[in-house]
């Protein structure tokens, strides 16, 4: 069976998403989203880079998108900075009859206990009134810190503590309002960024902590947040812009799901901008990994790492946000209205992917 697929933005997820919807042998294309008017009417394939026509031209026409009752639609659209905007897109497509997948707004992925009712209770509403189904995954908030972990979990006799980590550098990673202006890189130390005001890491990744606390059965005290910067050394260039001596160049921080005092659940990142930086903080397997460490009976390590076919471990990341939505739109479609999570869905293969 194939599922008729609209791409709703055209950026750095939205366009691996495209070639992901024409690579899946179950998904047809039928439309394609975008903000810039000056995307408007150029083909899918060259908004993709794939050096070839799929024979679909984008619009800026919502309505003209939703007329065609399209059985999913993959949201990629910023939200970090617009989070109305963004819930306000969603119900709309949802009651239109079209189910979503989305990697945003991240809290989506598991939002009970992390936002209140208010911010989720929309999203529900409007998914029951079109009869269809929202996921919000990705790699990070999603796969590596939902589905992987809890199956590494599965093989234990007793846990003590599940942590799941990010280590990367962000340095290829070409998208600024993220960098500088979400997560305060090439900023002042004295200067708190968005993601650091209080409270923002926990709903952004509380969804994270919450969800594998959920899946392993674990009521949790509270979810708690830490974190630690340090300064470049000397001015340096990445691909987003420049980042000037004494302004932040690497972040560290947990969110932590807490019980009888001790953090049990705990979302770790650590990101840096050049890899000579923090010597001492965790180190990545390879060029860059998604690491789960289970402490218990016994222990267990396991790294996922990250290489792009252009030698890139953030395309990698990208890619691999753009492909657990993509390849979760048969599932989703199949699903009962509703929010979902990842513990209400099938294990998701890559059926029919290999060549």
């Amino acid at each position: 069976m194939t599922h008729r697929v609209v791409q709703w933005s055209t950026g750095n997820v939205g366009r691996h998403a495209i070639a992901g919807i024409d690579a899946h042998p179950e998904l047809e294309l039928a439309g394609v989203w975008v903000s810039s008017p000056d995307k408007v009417g150029r083909d899918a394939g060259d908004l993709a880079g794939l050096g070839r026509d799929l024979g679909v031209t984008a619009t800026g026409d919502e309505a003209e998108l939703l007329a065609l009752r399209p059985d999913c639609v993959v949201y990629t659209a910023m939200a970090d900075v617009r989070l109305t905007e963004a819930i306000d897109d969603l119900c709309r497509i949802l009651r239109s009859g079209a189910n979503v997948v989305s990697s945003s707004p991240v809290f989506l992925q598991f939002p009970d206990g992390v936002v209140p009712p208010e911010m989720s209770d929309p999203v529900r509403e409007a998914a029951a009134a079109g009869g269809t189904s929202l996921f919000v995954n990705g790699i990070d908030p999603g796969f590596a810190n939902d589905v992987l972990p809890l199956a590494v979990t599965g093989i234990s006799e007793r846990i003590d503590q599940l942590r799941c980590m990010e280590i990367l550098n962000y340095a290829t990673y070409d998208q600024g309002t993220v960098l500088f202006d979400i997560m305060g890189f090439g900023r002042p130390l004295d200067d708190t960024p968005m993601l650091l005001l209080p409270g923002v890491l926990a709903m952004g990744w509380g969804s994270v902590v919450r969800q594998l606390a959920a899946g392993l059965g674990v009521p949790l005290d509270e979810v708690t947040e830490w974190h630690t910067r340090l300064p470049a050394p000397e001015t340096f260039e990445v691909a987003a812009g420049t980042i000037e001596k004494g302004t932040a160049a690497a972040l560290r921080f947990e969110v932590r799901g807490m019980r009888g005092g001790e953090p049990v659940v705990v979302l770790e990142h650590v990101t840096r901008l050049r890899d000579d930086l923090a010597p001492d903080w965790p180190q990545p397997a390879g060029a860059g990994c998604y690491r789960v460490e289970v402490r218990g009976e016994p222990d267990y390590t396991v790294d996922l790492q990250l290489l792009g076919s252009d030698g890139d471990h953030n395309t990698a990341g990208l890619k691999a946000t753009a492909m657990r939505l993509v390849n979760a739109v048969p599932a989703v479609v199949a699903a009962p209205p509703g929010l979902l999570t990842a513990l209400d869905l099938p294990l998701i293969p890559g059926r029919g992917l290999l060549r």
